[in-house]
């Protein structure tokens, strides 16, 4: 073998290596899905958001939850049989209100237990789907988020807090616009999450946690702890299954783009081990 042949063998192998590792990588995440489904007679979904980079020029890239991942999460669910339960594990730092609304209504219509699990942090939107499950499954140290709405780069809460604390003469046209948008989106929020808790709470404290978490009493990136959420009245558990943090550690940063979801694409019937659970009616 000449030293040319080596150069080639060398470039070929160092090219499909990352291919090879993307692959095998592959390959792990599916066991441990199956391996998690069969354990707890479950479908399992994974919503899990990373930064990446662009392809050809490595810009970092943000990935948040938007209508894709609506869609492929609604498919998941819907060809799973209602009587199998739902598993979400939830890595993200939120996204578009319409595409995490979507996905909040679809798990708390579903008629077996829903749980989410939280291993490091699901703020925004995230947290809007984790208050549709019944219970959330948190590490100690994981975090949720307010769901206030964002106009634009800002708060709509304090565009609207704003316009109160100024003269109406003193108020650009636009500015006056935004706080009539954000007044609806902070009514809008609220119903929603009011409707997302009905089932697991009285009526006036369903309210009260909606006001707390969509009128902007925190800012938007506030960390809502374990022990927070708990006392807020929300289904939360620090009892974080072992197989959820093996298998988010299958999740390393990439260095290409990747779907933020994930799950086996094969209809879920029901039978075999399932979670005992009552089906809301």
């Amino acid at each position: 073998m000449t030293l040319m042949d080596l150069f080639w063998l060398f470039f070929i192998v160092s090219a499909l290596q990352p291919v090879l590792q993307q692959r095998l990588l592959e390959a792990m995440r599916a066991r441990k899905i199956a391996q998690i489904e069969k354990e707890r007679g479950s479908r399992v979904i994974l919503l899990v958001h990373r930064q990446e980079t662009m392809r050809l020029l490595g810009f970092p890239v943000m990935r948040f939850i938007d209508v894709n991942d609506s869609e492929a999460v609604l498919r998941a669910i819907q060809m799973t049989d209602r009587s199998v339960p739902l598993d979400i594990i939830l890595h993200t730092p939120g996204g578009l209100v319409l595409a995490a609304l979507q996905i909040a209504r679809a798990v708390r219509e579903h008629p077996a237990k829903c749980t989410v699990f939280v291993p490091h942090y699901a703020m925004s939107g995230g947290t809007l789907i984790a208050m549709a499950a019944d219970e959330i499954v948190m590490c100690r140290h994981s975090v949720l988020g307010p769901v206030d709405p964002q106009i634009g780069q800002l708060p709509a809460a304090s565009i609207v807090r704003a316009v109160e604390q100024k003269p109406l003469a003193e108020i650009d046209d636009q500015t006056l616009i935004l706080a009539d948008i954000g007044r609806k989106a902070i009514n809008q929020m609220r119903e929603a999450v009011e409707a997302l808790l009905a089932d697991k709470m009285p009526p006036q404290k369903a309210k009260e946690v909606a006001s707390l978490m969509c009128e902007g009493t925190w800012t938007h990136d506030y960390p809502i702890s374990a022990d927070e959420a708990k006392a807020l009245g929300l289904p939360v558990s620090t009892d974080m299954p072992d197989s959820v943090l093996e298998l988010m550690s299958l999740y390393p940063q990439p260095v290409r783009a990747q779907t933020g979801v994930e799950y086996l694409p094969v209809p879920r019937p029901g039978g075999g081990t399932r979670t005992p659970f009552s089906p809301r009616h």
